[in-house]
C-alpha cells in the first residue's frame, strides 16, 4: 500500500510542480501589475499639476443651478468667468451629478473613466496580445496605468473632464466594426436576440453619434465613414446625433436655442487661443506669433491641408486594413485643426502610441520570419503578394528600431510633458520669454501630433473591418498577416 501511494504521488509530482509554476508566474506579475501603478502614481506627482477637479465642480455647479430653476449657461462658477460650455444633451447626461456632492461626482467620474479606458485598452490590445502569445489581463494591468500617468488622461481625471468617457464611445464603434467584419463568427452562436445585435456590430456609429452630440469635435469621424463609404454605420452615427439633439429640444427648447444660436459662437467663453495647454495648430500659431488671437487666414489654409491629409491618410491605412490607425489619425487630426485642444483633449495619442509599438513588433518578427514578408508585387485587387521575396534584411536585430523609439519617445513627451516649465500667456509675458528653446517647448506637444498626423505607420493587414459587401479584399488582407 505504501509503495501504490508512492507511485500515484511520483505521477502527481509533475502537476504540482506545473500548478507551482503558474502560480508563481501569477504572483509575479501581478507584483509587476501593482509595481507599475506604483511607479504611476509617482509620475503622476512629479510630472502632474496640482489637480483638485476644477472643470468638474463648474459642470456640477452648472447642473446644480440648473435644477434649481435657473439657465443652464447662466452660470458662471464663483471667482471664475467661467461657464458650461457643452451642449444641452450633456447637460441632461450630467443632471444626475446635481443629486451628489461634488467630490462625490468627481470621485465617480474618475473611477468610470479608469474602468473606460482599461476596457478601451483590452479592446486594443487583445488582437496584439493573442498574436505575441502574452496574457490579456496582464497587458491591459500594465498598459492602463501607464497609460493614466501621461497628460491627457492624468489631466482629464485630475481636472473631472470627460475625454475618457467620450473616447471609449468612439472606440466602441471601432469595436462594432471589427464584429460586423467578422459577422457569423459570433452572434449565430449567442443565445438571445440582444446578443445577436450585439455581436452583430450593426449598432456601429451609434458611440460616434453619442460623443458628437456630447462635444462636436467628434462629428470628423463622420466624415471619415462617409469618405471610406461604411455607409450604414455613417447613417447611424448621423441618425444618433440629429435623434438625440431633436430629443434634447423637445425636452429642454430654451437651452438648445441658447447654445445653437449664441453660446457655441462664444469662443471667449472657452479660453484664448494662446494659452499654453491649447495645443492644437491654431494655438500653435497664436504662440509663434507672440499674439492672443490665431492668424485666421494662415490656419485656415493649414488646417485645410492637415485635415486633407489626416483623412486621406487614414482612408489609406483602412483600405490596407488596418482600422484602428485610421481611427487613431482621425483623432489626432480632429486635434489639430480643432480651434481648443486642451492637453486633455489629447487622448488619440494613447493608440498612437501602441500603434508605434506594434509596428516595430511585426517588423522586428517579419525580420526573424515569423511573419509572412510584403513584397511591392501585386497580386489580383492590388493587394502585395505574401509568398514574394523582398531583398534580405542586414541588420535584422534593428528591424523596427526606428518605430520603437518613435512609441517611446513620444510617451515620454507626454509623460513629462515640457509645456508646463514654459507656460506663458500675453499680454503679461511673451512666449519667447525664454528664447527658441521655451517656444519649441511650450509647443511641443501640438507639434508632436502634426508630426503624428503626417508620419504615423499603419499596419498592413493587422486589423481589417471590411463589411462582407468587400469580402475577398478582406481575406486578402487578413491572409496577409
Amino acid at each position: 500500500m505504501p509503495a501504490t501511494v508512492g507511485r500515484r504521488l511520483d505521477r502527481l509530482a509533475p502537476v504540482h510542480r506545473v500548478t507551482r509554476g503558474i502560480d508563481r508566474r501569477t504572483v509575479v506579475r501581478t507584483g509587476i501589475v501593482a509595481a507599475v501603478a506604483y511607479a504611476a502614481w509617482l509620475a503622476i506627482g512629479a510630472f502632474g499639476r496640482p489637480y483638485n477637479f476644477f472643470d468638474m465642480k463648474i459642470y456640477h455647479g452648472a447642473v446644480v443651478w440648473w435644477a434649481s430653476g435657473n439657465e443652464l449657461y447662466d452660470f458662471i462658477a464663483p471667482s471664475t468667468t467661467l461657464g458650461f460650455t457643452y451642449p444641452p444633451f450633456a447637460g441632461l447626461v450630467m443632471l444626475p451629478m446635481s443629486w451628489l456632492p461634488v467630490d462625490a461626482a468627481a470621485w465617480l467620474n474618475a473611477l468610470a473613466s479608469i474602468a473606460a479606458l482599461a476596457v478601451v485598452l483590452a479592446a486594443l490590445l487583445r488582437p496584439i496580445v493573442d498574436r505575441l502569445g502574452w496574457p490579456l489581463w496582464f497587458t491591459v494591468g500594465i498598459a492602463t496605468p501607464m497609460a493614466v500617468a501621461i497628460e491627457p488622461a492624468r489631466e482629464s481625471l485630475g481636472y473631472g473632464q470627460v475625454n475618457l468617457l467620450l473616447f471609449a464611445l468612439v472606440m466602441a464603434d471601432l469595436v462594432g466594426l471589427r464584429w460586423r467584419a467578422k459577422r457569423g463568427t459570433h452572434h449565430d452562436t449567442a443565445n438571445s436576440a440582444l446578443a445577436r445585435f450585439v455581436y452583430s456590430g450593426a449598432w456601429a456609429g451609434a458611440g460616434i453619434g453619442l460623443a458628437t452630440a456630447v462635444k462636436l469635435t467628434p462629428a470628423l469621424f463622420i466624415a471619415y465613414l462617409m469618405i471610406t463609404r461604411q455607409w450604414r454605420a455613417a447613417l447611424t452615427a448621423v441618425g444618433t446625433t440629429i435623434g438625440v439633439t431633436l430629443g434634447t429640444f423637445a425636452l429642454v427648447g430654451e437651452e438648445s436655442r441658447t447654445y445653437f444660436s449664441s453660446v457655441l459662437w462664444q469662443t471667449e467663453r472657452v479660453g484664448a487661443a494662446d494659452m499654453t495647454p491649447n495645443q492644437s495648430l491654431a494655438g500653435l500659431l497664436a504662440r509663434l506669433y507672440d499674439s492672443i488671437e490665431t492668424p485666421g487666414l494662415l490656419w485656415l489654409a493649414f488646417s485645410v491641408l492637415v485635415l486633407a491629409l489626416g483623412l486621406s491618410r487614414a482612408a489609406a491605412a483602412r483600405a490596407d486594413g488596418d482600422e484602428l490607425t485610421a481611427f487613431t489619425l482621425v483623432g489626432l487630426t480632429a486635434n489639430v485643426i480643432s480651434p481648443i485642444s486642451w492637453s486633455h483633449h489629447l487622448v488619440w495619442v494613447i493608440p498612437a502610441i501602441i500603434v508605434l509599438a506594434d509596428a516595430a513588433v511585426r517588423r522586428h518578427e517579419a525580420s526573424r520570419g515569423l511573419l509572412p514578408r510584403l513584397s511591392t508585387a501585386s497580386t489580383a485587387g492590388g493587394v502585395p503578394g505574401v509568398n514574394a521575396l523582398r531583398p534580405p534584411i542586414w541588420y535584422p536585430t534593428l528591424t523596427g528600431l526606428r518605430h520603437a523609439v518613435a512609441a517611446i519617445g513620444l510617451y515620454l513627451l507626454f509623460l513629462i510633458s515640457p509645456i508646463w516649465p514654459y507656460e506663458h500667456q500675453l499680454p503679461e509675458v511673451s512666449h519667447y520669454q525664454d528664447g527658441l528653446f521655451g517656444a519649441l517647448m511650450e509647443n511641443s506637444l501640438a507639434i508632436a501630433l502634426i508630426v503624428l498626423v503626417a508620419a504615423l505607420p499603419w499596419r498592413p493587414g493587422a486589423e481589417p473591418a471590411f463589411y462582407h459587401d468587400r469580402p475577398l479584399r478582406a481575406a486578402q488582407l487578413t491572409g496577409r498577416r
